[in-house]
């Protein structure tokens, strides 16, 4: 990857000379899903696969910006006096959201750089190749110029620009996972204050398997916004009859005792959802740490039911791909993962019965809805880095 990175920014910018070779990132969420906005837990963790950036500064303040993903687009020119969101830019909307985040906050960026971009996350597949994006450029621009932030400030960072600058109202979830990556690791983080710790995800006989839909998704325009809103009113109206912060402070039995304080049926599913999620998540953690993975499995089987009928964030790609998984011998636990409506699942799958899984998934989920899901074997990785 790094030969190939630096070939191509020799092509595209003339030379590669004082360049510097960075990586972040993508990330998969184990169990969590949709809690992140809701002061709930999520377990998070981020892989082998991400971004990969060729970075060097230029003598003035002009961005040119080159993804390998996104070849037909060619060079993206902009300046860091024209940090605002353009549909024209494209991709290069998430660099220069970090970038206008960065000088929002006081960090005045001097000078202008040259950026090839090359990531290896299938592109809208719900890994968070755009958190990947905004960690890494962050990550570039504190080594580039010797900002005094911590891999947990980037990460803020990061969501600050994706809420003001993108537009998508995200959690905190992808860009702190990404930031605070640990081999072999998941994030046991607590959104409501970020207090987090690292639990190592040791499946023995067992490997974790991503499968993408290939059905594209934009946060932006999903009902992510919307799902967001239905549970900021529930929540409203749980606070009219017990003390609560967020959804993530109630436990189940609390929920069921002032459920009917939410004046609508669609709102108490989706509040049901965030909390119960919730509860699953810290449950989850419990069964990893005392080494019982198939407990685990379980609740990621049930994490999945509860975000296809309580929070409606699933549809017929994702829930072919968990149903036929839960068929297979050997499948340990299933469910989709990231905002949903298209995206991933996460799979814990036994090692032996990897080939069969592909297999058998991968036909009925080709014959019912018409075109490939592509699958990935996947190992837990660090951080953003230079390389």
């Amino acid at each position: 990857m790094k030969e190939t990175i630096l070939k191509k920014f020799e092509e595209v910018f003339g030379d590669s000379k004082d360049v510097t070779l960075y990586f972040a990132p993508g990330r998969v969420n184990m169990i969590g899903e949709h809690t992140d906005y809701n002061g709930g837990h999520v377990f998070p963790a981020a892989l082998t696969i991400g971004t990969y950036a060729a970075a060097r500064k230029r003598d003035d303040r002009k961005l040119r910006f080159y993804s390998m993903n996104f070849e037909n687009l060619g060079v993206l020119e902009t300046s860091l006096d024209e940090l605002k969101p353009d549909p024209a830019a494209d991709w290069t909307n998430y660099p220069k959201g970090v970038m206008w985040a960065f000088e929002e906050k006081g960090m005045k960026i001097p000078q202008g750089m040259d950026i090839v971009l090359n990531g290896n996350i299938p592109n809208g597949s719900g890994l968070s190749s755009s958190a990947s994006v905004e960690v890494l450029t962050g990550y570039i621009l504190k080594d580039m110029f010797g900002f005094d932030v911590t891999n947990q400030d980037l990460a803020l960072i990061g969501q600050f620009s994706e809420n003001n600058f993108n537009g998508v109202n995200c959690g905190i979830m992808d860009q702190f996972s990404i930031a605070m990556g640990k081999k072999a690791h998941a994030i046991f983080l607590d959104t409501a204050d970020l207090s987090y710790e690292y639990a190592p995800i040791e499946l023995k006989d067992a490997k974790i398997v991503i499968s993408c839909s290939n059905k594209k998704r934009g946060l932006g325009d999903s009902k992510y916004n919307e799902r967001r809103s239905e549970c900021e009113t529930a929540l409203a109206e749980l606070q009219k009859v017990i003390d609560i912060k967020s959804l993530g402070d109630l436990t189940e039995e609390q929920f069921d005792a002032n459920k009917d304080a939410i004046q609508d049926e669609v709102r108490k599913k989706r509040a049901k959802h965030a909390v119960y999620e919730n509860q699953r998540t810290i449950k989850a953690v419990e069964a990893l740490k005392a080494g019982d993975i198939a407990q685990f499995g379980e609740l990621m089987n049930a994490s999945h039911v509860s975000l296809r009928d309580d929070y409606e964030v699933t549809g017929i790609e994702l829930d072919t791909l968990v149903e036929e998984a839960w068929k297979v011998d050997g499948v340990i636990g299933s469910r989709m993962t990231g905002a949903g409506f298209g995206g991933c699942t996460v799979s814990i799958v036994k090692t032996d019965a990897i080939d069969n899984f592909i297999d058998k998934v991968g036909t009925v989920y080709k014959e019912k809805i018409g075109y490939a899901a592509d699958f990935y074997v996947v190992e837990l990785g660090d951080g953003p880095s230079v390389l």
